[in-house]
């Protein structure tokens, strides 16, 4: 009985494990998309501020 109660116990907690670390990892892509995407702005803002300097 014992052993029972301790098996349900470790996949309990396997479970609350595993969905813990599927959060940090969508958490980590998340950031790493923002990071991207304000990566992306200021490689096109910079890509226009130098392209309208050399026109005038």
């Amino acid at each position: 009985m014992a052993r029972t109660i301790l098996m349900v116990l470790g996949v309990i907690l396997a479970l609350w494990v595993l969905m813990g670390v599927i959060g940090w990892i969508m958490s980590m892509v998340k950031l790493f998309f923002f990071v991207g995407l304000a990566a992306v702005v200021v490689y096109l803002v910079v890509t226009l501020v130098s392209k309208a300097a050399k026109s005038g």
